[in-house]
């Protein structure tokens, strides 16, 4: 992958992140960290319900085709491991006093000739 395709990459992943933030907020989501890391893993996105009540670990997949498959496909077992250990680093360093944990996963799709679609998996891992 060359320098330029990389920085597509990153700046294709950034804007599904920003789409995908802007609609929890829109719906009374707190946003508490983007791409926070820690020694386990990066989680794209740590949320809190509305109520306040779940804290959730968003994983965002961006694709602007289907070459590769469904982008939900490409959160694997591993993965999903990554993103529990990284929800426990975070809430060990920020205790929120939640009453429950969730992993979402949302796949946006960007199209030239559509605006972009997301299609969000609440509970997916």
């Amino acid at each position: 992958m060359t320098n330029a395709e990389a920085d597509l990459h990153r700046r294709t992943g950034a804007y599904g992140e920003e789409l995908v933030c802007a609609h929890l907020v829109r719906r009374g989501w707190a946003i508490l960290a983007r791409n926070w890391r820690c020694w386990a893993g990066e989680a794209d996105i740590l949320a809190l319900t509305p109520d306040g009540c779940t804290f959730v670990v968003c994983e965002v997949k961006t694709r602007t085709g289907y070459a590769f498959g469904d982008p939900l496909e490409a959160i694997t077992g591993t993965k999903v491991a990554h993103l529990r250990a990284v929800a426990a680093a975070y809430l060990a360093e920020h205790p929120l006093g939640v009453a429950a944990v969730r992993f979402d996963a949302v796949a946006v799709h960007l199209s030239f000739d559509r605006p972009p679609r997301l299609r969000y998996v609440e509970g997916a891992a």
